[in-house]
């Protein structure tokens, strides 16, 4: 399910196949399908579509830092978001819901300290920081 999920996690069809995972879980569970699956994900370990998508393009952004530009790189401006990675101007929506512009745009809202880590550091430290904070389902 995760294969390409970084192309295809942000389309329309997302939402059949996260149902899809929901049933799934519900199934090897043995529970109904009025019962809700937040707890059965935390359970089994599972991340949920949409995490599986944000950690994806969290890795990507984490390793390719070389690709992005901070704020402080574009103007000699001190201000609280000059270690921020720089977001380009997007005039098209389907540029903002690309990989660049949406995995900037969700690195920039981690906390200080995981983005500053390594590459093999960032990538244990987001893993368990969606798993606790279980982002979007």
């Amino acid at each position: 399910m995760t294969y390409g999920i970084i192309s295809w996690g942000n389309s329309s069809r997302c939402i059949q196949v996260f149902r899809m995972q929901k049933e799934a879980i519900r199934i090897i569970m043995g529970h109904g399908n009025k019962e809700s699956c937040r707890n059965l994900f935390k359970e089994l370990n599972i991340l949920p579509l949409m995490s599986q998508y944000i950690l994806s393009l969290l890795t990507f952004v984490s390793s390719n830092r070389e690709q992005y530009f901070a704020n402080s790189e574009i103007h000699n401006i001190n201000t609280r978001h000059t270690s921020t990675r720089h977001l380009p101007r997007a005039h098209l929506n389907i540029f903002q819901k690309g990989v660049y512009y949406s995995g900037i745009k969700i690195f920039n809202s981690l906390p200080r300290d995981i983005k500053t880590y390594t590459d093999t550091i960032a990538n244990i430290t987001l893993y368990s920081y969606i798993t606790i904070r279980m982002l979007p389902i």
